[in-house]
Formats: structure tokens, C-alpha cells, sequence
């Protein structure tokens, strides 16, 4: 029978013990939630939605995704026509750090690491007191790839949302294709 030096069985134990650890502690971002508010888990499956627009800030780059609900809304007028977004509507706005491409021939800004996901959900019964809508920022930190909500409430995003208020409180019209 071989034996092992002990010495040995400590270090293999030490990084089993490591790898298990990382995988223990890796973060479902599902599980995030804003205190009082939404939670990531209602935004299941956002990243295959749609996208409405993109947009650029002077140091971040936002894709503006929509579910199928709130795409059948802006495809039949919605806000324009003056009628309101219906109950179910979602909308998920991710923010990335701009960078300058490296590769692209001409001065080019593209996406470098992620910053932020951005939610809003119409349920005018839950959402009554923000006039039907929903918000929640979860922030992201590359170095620990987790995922923290920001603000307390699904109200975060309601008084930046005012000045929309003739679009029902959305700022994002849907680019002609």
C-alpha cells in the first residue's frame, strides 16, 4: 500500500477545501434584493430581451432592453399615442464603463467592464404610490463579481422619473428600424 506524506494530504485537503469555497461563495444574483423593493429574481431572463435603444454618458455606454410586453406597447404607440405602458411592462438598463477600442480602425468607444443593471416594472397597484412604476439599481464589483442593490424601495428611480411624466415616466422611445 502506498502512503502519502501527511504533509502532502494537508496541502491537497487545503485546496480542495479553497475550491469549494469559491464555489460556495459565488454569487447567484438572483438572490439580490432591494430593501423593500425589487428584486432581481422579477428580471429573470432580461438579457435576452429585446433592445428599445442605447445610450452614452461621458464614461459609461447603456443598452436599454425591454420584455415582450413593453415591446407590443412601444410597437402599437405607446407612450406617443398618450396612452400608458400596461401592467408587465419591464425594462432593464445595463450600464458598462466605456473604454476606446483597441482593435476598431477608426476612434471607436465600446463597452469595457460593468457597472451597473438598472430595473423598472409597471404594476400600477403595487407601484401606486410611484405612478405604477417600480425601480431598482443593483451595482456591480468586478472584483468580487457580486451584484449590491442600491437605495431602499422600489421608489429609487421615481423623482428622476418625474420630469418623463407625458411619456408615463419613461425617457426611452423605441428608434424607428
Amino acid at each position: 500500500m502506498t502512503r502519502f506524506p501527511s504533509w502532502l494530504m494537508v496541502i491537497i485537503a487545503v485546496v480542495l477545501v479553497g475550491l469549494g469555497g469559491n464555489a460556495i461563495s459565488a454569487q447567484d444574483k438572483y438572490t439580490v434584493k432591494v430593501p423593500n423593493g425589487l428584486a432581481f429574481s422579477e428580471f429573470r431572463g432580461y438579457e435576452g430581451w429585446q433592445t428599445v435603444a442605447v445610450s452614452q454618458t461621458d464614461d459609461k455606454i447603456e443598452v436599454i432592453l425591454a420584455n415582450p410586453a413593453m415591446i407590443r406597447a412601444y410597437l402599437a404607440g405607446i407612450p406617443g399615442n398618450g396612452k400608458p405602458f400596461p401592467n408587465g411592462s419591464k425594462m432593464a438598463k445595463i450600464h458598462w464603463n466605456a473604454k476606446k477600442s483597441e482593435d476598431a480602425p477608426a476612434p471607436t468607444t465600446v463597452p469595457d467592464t460593468l457597472h451597473d443593471v438598472d430595473f423598472m416594472e409597471k404594476d400600477s397597484k403595487r407601484f401606486a404610490e410611484t405612478n405604477g412604476w417600480g425601480y431598482a439599481q443593483f451595482n456591480y464589483e468586478a472584483a468580487s463579481d457580486r451584484f449590491t442593490a442600491e437605495g431602499s424601495g422600489a421608489d429609487c428611480g421615481a423623482a428622476c422619473h418625474k420630469i418623463a411624466a407625458a411619456k408615463d415616466y419613461v425617457f426611452t422611445v423605441y428608434g424607428k428600424r
